[in-house]
């Protein structure tokens, strides 16, 4: 059986531009993430259609080889959970050395000296001495900041970030937005931001895609996502949000789950759980129209 993860997904992103994709678990953030650097589990996921144009070139027409030369180089990832993404038995210099031997023309004295500058721009303390460390001897947030380090080491021209801050306390996630938003100010690096959390999309977004059950919903600018958003679902998300101005007793959720992957509707998937949904909503899959310039929406009441 064929299931689609990832449906139809249309992105676009500028330099030095942040793009939050944002949904609930299981509404294809992720997928979307590993298609773009063609890291899809194999053999059971594949990418059946499409294209992933950057700088010119269609990553899906590309060699194992040359999508080597770019992963790590011009587009990196920053991933979920840094203590499994991380290797550990390897030291932290030898992992971040691994990617500027490989896409640089240094020597492993200057590979170490260029770790170094990077760690301490990220903000890890006695980088000299963490170099030499492995990742169990770090905090998470160290461990985090070794991961941006790690992606930023060769100054790539985006950078990915899935949900890069979810184990991490609120002081640490507001260091490390802080310091992707350096990144991006220092390097012009435009940045993929993965979340399901609206508070980190306030503060870090200039255009946000919103998904549902693998397709795109809505995608607009953060100003206007905030200010008056259309698709019922995002509006469902913005309901959600606890909020210091007003007290309520019970907190809002959105009924029901999000439809099973092997058996998506004919229909709208968000109709079932549809505050304002229609008869015709289950008939036919709504297609994502632009409703005024630059705002597009996958619902045919709006």
């Amino acid at each position: 059986m064929e299931v689609r993860a990832v449906d139809g997904i249309d992105l676009n992103v500028y330099p030095s531009q942040i793009v939050c994709i944002v949904g609930e678990s299981g509404s294809g953030k992720s997928m979307t993430s590993l298609s773009i650097m063609r890291l899809v589990p194999q053999p059971r996921g594949k990418i059946v259609a499409g294209e992933v144009n950057f700088n010119g070139r269609d990553l899906l027409r590309l060699t194992e080889k040359q999508m080597t030369d770019v992963r790590g180089n011009d587009i990196s990832m920053i991933f979920q959970e840094p203590m499994t993404a991380l290797n550990p038995v390897l030291t932290i210099g030898e992992q971040i050395t691994e990617v500027l031997l490989r896409h640089r023309n240094l020597t492993k004295r200057e590979a170490i000296a260029k770790a170094i500058e990077m760690l301490q721009f990220v903000g890890v303390p006695r980088a000299t001495e963490i170099v030499h460390e492995y990742p169990h001897q770090l905090s998470g947030g160290l461990r985090q900041r070794v991961m941006i380090a790690m992606a930023m080491v060769c100054e790539p021209k985006l950078l990915i970030a899935d949900e890069p801050t979810t184990a991490l306390d609120v002081t640490i996630q507001a260091q490390v937005l802080e310091l992707m938003k350096k990144m991006r100010q220092d390097f012009n690096t435009a940045i993929i931001l993965i979340t399901h959390d609206l508070g980190v999309v306030a503060d870090m977004a200039d255009h946000v895609v919103v998904m549902y059950a693998g397709q795109v919903v809505e995608s607009v600018n953060a100003d206007d996502l905030f200010a008056a958003p259309l698709h019922p679902y995002t509006k469902a998300l913005m309901e959600s949000i606890p909020s210091l101005e007003e007290e309520k007793e019970v907190l809002y959720s959105i009924p029901g789950t999000v439809p099973d992957a092997t058996a998506y509707p004919v229909g709208c998937r968000f109709a079932d759980r549809c505050p304002i949904s229609q008869p015709s909503c289950y008939e036919r899959m709504p297609e994502l129209r632009e409703i005024k310039p630059g705002h597009l929406v996958r619902c045919d009441l709006v």
